[in-house]
C-alpha cells in the first residue's frame, strides 16, 4: 500500500521556522558577518577575514578565561551530580513528604539569576551578611572582594546552591519511574543497598543523568550573571569567565569584530564539549554488561 502525504503538517511547522529564523539563524549570520569584519565607526566596516580567529586563538586573555570556564564546570559536575543523586535517593517516594520535598526543591530554581546574584552578593559580606558575618565570627579570614579563593569558594558554592536541585528532580524523576518488581527481586536475592543502586537505580538513571549533565555543562560553562553581580569578575580577572570577558571585549571595549569572532568559537566550544559528553556517556551505557544479582 502506498503511502500518502499530507503537505498541511508545513502550514502548523512554518510559525516555528519563522520564529527560529529572527530568533536564533538571523542573529547568528549577523554575528558570523560581524566576524569576519573590522570597524572603525560611524557604522563603516571593511573586510578583515580570518585575522580575529587568529587572534582570539592565540590570545592569553582567551585562554586564561577558558581554562576557569573549564575548571569551574568540572568542579560544578564533580559536586552537583553526586549530591544530587544522594539527595533524590534520600527523598520520600511516597507519602504526604513528596509534595512538600519538591517545592523546597524547587524554590532555588524560581530565582531569578540577577537575584540569586544579589542575593549572595549581600549574603556573603563581613559586615552585613549572615554567611560573611558568622565566618568571619569563626575566626577565618573570609573576604570574598579581595581574596581570589574565597571568591571561587563563594560562586561555586552559590552555583551548587541554586542548581543541584536540578539534578535532583531529575533523578528523582528517573527513581520514581523504577517499578516496585525491581525492588522485590533484589530483596529475593538478597542484594545489598550498593547492589540494588549499582545494577537497578543507576542504570534506570542513565538517560536523565545524561540530561543533567549537559544541561549543568552547558549552564556552568555560559554562566555569567550570578559571579558578574557578585565579583564582577574579580579580584582581577579570577572568576572572568569567557561570558564575562565576552562582555567587557563587546561592550566595554566596543571590539564587535573580536567578540563576534569569540563568541563563534565559545559557541563550538560548547557544541564540541557537549557532543563528547553525550557520546562518552551514551556509549559508557550501551557497553555496560546486563549483570544481576547481589554482592
Amino acid at each position: 500500500m502506498e503511502k500518502t502525504w499530507n503537505n498541511k503538517a508545513w502550514f502548523f511547522v512554518l510559525p516555528v521556522l519563522v520564529l527560529v529564523a529572527f530568533s536564533a539563524v538571523i542573529p547568528l549570520m549577523t554575528v558570523v558577518n560581524y566576524s569576519v569584519q573590522d570597524s572603525f565607526g560611524n557604522n563603516q566596516f571593511f573586510w578583515y577575514g580570518a585575522d580575529w580567529f587568529r587572534e582570539v586563538l592565540t590570545s592569553e586573555r582567551f585562554h586564561d578565561a577558558l581554562i576557569r570556564n573549564l575548571l569551574f564546570s568540572a568542579i560544578i559536575l564533580a559536586i552537583e551530580v553526586p549530591l544530587g543523586i544522594l539527595v533524590a535517593l534520600a527523598m520520600p517516594k511516597k507519602g504526604i513528604w513528596v509534595p512538600v520535598c519538591l517545592v523546597l526543591m524547587a524554590l532555588p530554581l524560581l530565582i531569578p539569576w540577577n537575584v540569586v546574584g544579589t542575593i549572595w552578593q549581600v549574603f556573603a559580606r563581613t559586615d552585613i551578611g549572615l554567611l560573611g558575618y558568622t565566618v568571619d565570627a569563626l575566626g577565618i579570614d573570609y573576604n570574598y572582594v579581595r581574596n581570589t579563593f574565597d571568591a571561587w569558594v563563594t560562586v561555586v558554592v552559590m552555583d551548587v546552591w541554586h542548581w543541584t536541585s536540578l539534578v535532583v528532580l531529575l533523578c528523582y524523576a528517573g527513581l520514581v519511574s523504577i517499578p516496585d518488581a525491581y525492588y522485590q527481586a533484589a530483596k529475593i536475592d538478597g542484594a545489598s543497598r550498593w547492589a540494588v543502586f549499582r545494577y537497578i537505580q543507576l542504570p534506570k538513571m542513565g538517560r536523565v543523568l545524561l540530561i543533567a549533565v549537559l544541561l549543568r555543562f552547558m549552564d556552568s560553562f555560559m554562566i555569567y550573571t550570578e559571579p558578574f553581580v557578585v565579583t564582577g569578575g574579580g579580584p582581577g580577572n579570577s572568576t572572568t569567565f569567557l561570558s564575562i570577558d565576552l562582555v567587557k571585549l563587546a561592550i566595554g571595549q566596543f571590539n564587535i569584530g573580536e567578540a563576534a569572532a569569540m563568541s563563534l568559537i565559545y559557541f563550538l566550544i560548547i557544541l564540541l564539549l557537549s557532543w563528547i559528553f553525550y557520546t562518552v556517556m551514551t556509549n559508557a551505557g550501551n557497553d555496560k554488561p546486563m549483570t544481576g544479582g547481589g554482592e
